[in-house]
Parts: C-alpha cells; structure tokens; sequence
C-alpha cells in the first residue's frame, strides 16, 4: 500500500515516476560503475525543480504536504538511492535553516534551491560522528566576522553545494553548548572541499571533506545566538530521520520489484520460481517489512504535521527502514540466486545503497541507544507539549 496523499498531487507523483523511469534508473548505472557525479540527471531534476520540494509556500516553494514528498522521495529511491540522497541532504541543511536562521537566512537559501542548487549540512569531523559534540571546529568572532577553522568529513553535497551550514565551537569550555551554526555560501575565501570518497554505495551523491582555513563570514552568518549550533543540529537531524526512513522503504520496495519479476520469469523444474511456497513466504515477509516501515515513517510525519513529538517515532522509523532495506536487498539477491550476485541485475546495487541507511544521520545503534533512554513522560502523554519539551532539552543534555 502506498502512501496517501492529496488527490490533487497524483499528477506530480505520476511525473517524478515518469521521470525515474526515463531519466535516472537505467542512466544510473554506468555513474555507479563510475563514481561520477551525474550532473547532467541532477540539472534536469532541478529544472522540474525536484531540489525544492521542501520549501515552504511562504519562502517560493510548492507548499507541498510531508506525506507527498515521502512518496515522491520513496520513487527517486527506488530509482537510485544516491539521488535520493543528494535530494535529502540539500533539504536536510535546508531544515536547520529553517529550524535556527533568521528571515534573510530562510530566504536565500529556499531562493537558492528553487533555483536548482544544493545545501550542505555539515556536522561530522573526523573525532566527531555520532558524538558530535566532540567537534574540534572553532569559530573566533573577531569584531564584525566569525573566523572558522576545522574539517569536516563525510559531507553529501560537500563538492556542488552552493549553502553550507556548518557548526562550529564558539566556547569549547562550555560543551556542547559553546556549539554554534553559521551559514556559509559556497565560494567564500578559506573554504574548500578535499578527501572525496570512492563510497561502497550511493555512489551518484557527492561524499567529501569541507576544510575550513581562516574561512570568515561576517557576524550575521551566525544562525540563532552563539551556543544555538547543537540545538539546532539536533533538531534537524531529529526531523530529517524520518526522511531517511522515506529512502530506506523506496530500496526496500525495488527489492520486492527486482524479486517478483525475477521470480516470474525464471522457470525451474517446468514452473515459475515464484510458484514455490518458500519463495512466496520470502515475499510476503518483504512486504511486511516494508508495509510496516512506510507506516512508521507515515506516524512520524503526522505527528510533525499535528505538531506532536517526533523524535522517537522519526528515530524509529528510521532504524527499521534502515534495516528492512538491507534484509530486503539481501532477500532479493537471495531469490535470485547467481544472478542476484552478479553487478547484470540490480539487486546487488541495492544492497551495497542500502548498507549507508543502517549508518548515517545517526548510526542505528544510537537510535536504539536513544529509544532506550528516551523519556517516559513523552511516551505516556504526548499531548503535553510544554512539558515536553522540557523534558526533551533534559534528555539531550544527559546524552
């Protein structure tokens, strides 16, 4: 069952299916052989302006409902989890900004990608992944200007982003909290990008470093007041979870395609593979799996559009899909058989895409580790929203 969305945005979902269809499944493939960049597939994506499918009305965009574009999100997964990705991450920086920047801030940078460009989120160092407040970063103010020094690893977009928020220790005594955000648009001097990854999967998103030598931006970069970045990164990612989890279901579901159609036309012993009953049950448990996974990822997005609670659900959500993707993926190269194994069919393409939703945005052991720590008065009362959030701010001092 697919999601259900707004009757007067099927036309919209009918063309981004076109469009994977004609334009990125098949085209894919040699750029994952490649590890290239296909800017080619991205330009005409932006000119349909897929890269702006989460800014606000207010701000230029679509308005379109976050049920609407996890099915449109699902449908570029399906067509190639590195393009999702690409798509995510702009929308993923665009969500700081949204959550922590001013007006000026929230404009440019919808401005930017409504006009087909890309974001950048950039929290991860080196020493600092999951246990992002042991960033080495450093932002001095330095009368009307921040200067900032550090390097950032693993960043989706890092190479063709033209925004980048990055954080930055404003007041390294103070922890977390001497945690700062700054907006940084591409092409300023003493920023730059190195260290660019020959991934295992998603390979037609860019995976770079950002250096930041003496980079300086004036004061108003800043986004919020100083000691703002971690709240604001936290935040984000909390909200962006659940995307990931969008990506996840729309891998997990090529996997039952790839599987079915396979299972269809390969005949053994005088019969379809697809008629065995082993098989079938392999089927069925896929679908489960990713029926189950979609739904959560549904609840998470209600939740934000009641605004509730979300981030148990969103973290939820996007652990299991994290992990159906892969079981799914492994399932379908199982069904296959020699085949599955081999880079002429897809489904082991699938696999190694799905692998980095078990990992980034929050390893799915820490979502775990967060699901067990959460607090109980979220849990059992959802409605008090105040209540809540104080109870939310506790918890993420204590981690």
């Amino acid at each position: 069952m697919a999601y259900l969305i707004n009757p007067e945005d099927q036309d919209l979902l009918d063309s981004v299916r076109e469009f994977c269809e004609k334009e990125i499944k098949e085209q894919c493939k040699e750029y994952d052989v490649s590890g290239e960049w296909p800017e080619e597939i991205y330009a005409k994506a932006a000119e349909l302006g897929y890269n702006g499918l989460e800014v606000p009305e207010e701000y230029g965009g679509l308005g379109l409902e976050r049920i609407t574009v996890a099915a449109i999100m699902e449908e570029f997964a399906k067509a190639d989890a590195g393009f999702v990705t690409t798509i995510t991450a702009s929308n993923l920086a665009l969500k700081a900004v949204l959550i922590g920047g001013n007006e000026e801030q929230k404009q440019r940078c919808c401005d930017l990608l409504m006009e087909g460009k890309h974001g950048a989120f950039c929290l991860t160092e080196p020493m600092a992944g999951s246990d992002a407040g042991n960033s080495k970063t450093t932002a001095v103010r330095e009368g009307d200007e921040y200067v900032l020094n550090g390097r950032k690893c693993f960043i989706t977009n890092g190479g063709v982003a033209s925004f980048y928020v990055v954080t930055a220790m404003t007041d390294k005594s103070q922890g977390v909290k001497g945690m700062s955000a700054f907006l940084v648009e591409a092409g300023t001097p003493g920023l730059s990008t190195g260290n660019h990854e020959n991934k295992m999967g998603i390979r037609t998103s860019n995976t770079c470093d950002v250096v930041l030598e003496d980079c300086r931006v004036p004061a108003s970069a800043l986004m919020g007041a100083e000691g703002e970045g971690y709240k604001i990164a936290m935040k984000t990612l909390d909200m962006s979870r659940t995307w990931v989890g969008c990506g996840a279901v729309g891998i997990a579901q090529r996997a039952i395609d790839e599987a079915v159609a396979y299972g269809k036309q390969r005949i053994t012993f005088g019969k379809p593979i697809l008629k065995n009953q082993g098989l079938q049950f392999m089927i069925a448990d896929m679908e489960i799996r990713v029926e189950t996974a979609r739904q959560m990822v549904a609840h998470a997005l209600k939740l934000m559009d009641a605004g509730l609670p979300y981030s148990r659900e969103s973290a939820i959500a996007k652990c299991y899909a994290g992990d159906i993707a892969v079981q799914n993926a492994l399932d379908a190269i199982q069904i296959l058989g020699g085949y599955g194994y081999s880079r002429e069919y897809p489904v082991e393409k699938l696999l190694r895409d799905a692998k980095i939703f078990q990992i980034y945005e929050g390893t799915n052991q820490i979502q775990r580790a967060f699901n067990v720590k959460y607090p109980t008065e979220y849990i059992q009362r959802p409605e008090k929203w105040q209540a809540n959030q104080t109870a939310f701010a506790a918890f993420y001092e204590a981690l």
